[in-house]
């Protein structure tokens, strides 16, 4: 019997990469009509080649594409993509339904409730604070905090002790086969997949593992009132 379920944030309990792709755009949109020298689509191509190689994370994406394109950093630009992709993106910043009504349904039958969640930690805190959920979770784990990401194991076992909870009864839920599902199954939890599908071969891997069992597959958060 579960008796903490934990969560991923990003593309699981909110849809984070649609609201990142929309903002990008109107980041780029603004820094190209304040004297960025290429068109909108190569200046979000450009942009999103340098977040492939320096890692969602970074801070100076904005710096590096108007260096590249322009030869040499303009602070008017860069002001203009930081301001016009936070606006962006925090107007959009809205919880799904679904997502406020399971973490209600958890916390009404007495399920602890724990975010495991890669990233800087005031910029997820910062998530949670503006989309009102923050109250739900008896305890938030960053990779920033604790000094280890998401696969390691370690994240999950300090996210279970800090619950006062074992493997045996705690349950992962996540979009990321790799991150979520592996980091999980290693650290002997059960765990769901959501917004996305095992492939053939992500299946083959959890069989050879012997832990196929323990990974579901759900097509949305909704679905654990009917499982749990």
């Amino acid at each position: 019997m579960f008796r903490a379920v934990f969560f991923d944030m990003d593309d699981t309990i909110y849809d984070t990469s649609g609201f990142a792709a929309i903002a990008r755009r109107a980041a780029v949109k603004s820094m190209v009509h304040n004297g960025l020298k290429c068109t909108e689509d190569e200046g979000y191509e450009h942009l999103i080649r340098i977040i492939k190689d320096k890692g969602s994370n970074y801070d100076k994406h904005f710096n590096i594409l108007v260096e590249e394109v322009n030869g040499e950093e303009d602070p008017l630009i860069i002001v203009n993509g930081i301001i016009t992709y936070h606006n962006t993106k925090f107007a959009m910043l809205k919880l799904e339904p679904e997502s406020f009504s399971i973490l209600l349904y958890l916390k009404s039958q007495g399920y602890k409730v724990g975010l495991i969640t890669n990233g800087k930690e005031l910029k997820q805190w910062e998530k949670l604070v503006r989309l009102g959920v923050y109250p739900f979770f008896d305890d938030v784990v960053t990779s920033e905090s604790v000094g280890v990401e998401k696969p390691d194991p370690e994240i999950f076992e300090i996210a279970m002790k800090r619950l006062g909870v074992t493997a045996g009864t705690s349950l992962m839920i996540g979009n990321n086969f790799d991150a979520d599902i592996m980091g999980a199954c290693n650290a002997g939890m059960q765990s769901m997949l959501i917004n996305s599908k095992l492939t053939s071969e992500q299946k083959d891997v959890l069989e050879d593992m012997g832990v196929s069992e323990n990974v579901r597959e759900i097509n949305s958060l909704i679905d654990l009132m009917k499982i749990l």
